[in-house]
């Protein structure tokens, strides 16, 4: 039913194959769009999209529960608990 076809990127002019096990999967999967751009330029474009949102900012903190030092992924408010891991984990479960 599918077969191979050559396709042209619109980022960099290369011609790549779009093959028919692609396609059956893109089929399955809903797509309506077949890709516009190459196996290269589609992976340059995830990472430059990944370099834009920058490292993320960890915060250290002190679990209220165990006392124990961890790092957090928001600014701690000395008003409200923080917990690790671990003592997260058990609140959640319990």
């Amino acid at each position: 039913m599918f077969e191979d076809k050559v396709l042209v990127c619109k980022d960099c002019g290369a011609e790549f194959v779009f093959t028919a096990g692609e396609q059956e999967f893109y089929a399955e999967k809903g797509f309506q769009n077949e890709p516009t751009r190459c196996k290269a330029c589609r992976t340059a474009r995830k990472n430059a999209r990944s370099n834009d949102r920058g490292e993320r900012v960890m915060y250290d903190a002190v679990c209220s529960d165990c006392g124990a030092p961890c790092k957090v992924s928001f600014n701690p408010n000395p008003e409200k608990p923080v917990y690790c891991n671990d003592c997260y984990a058990k609140r959640r479960n319990a």
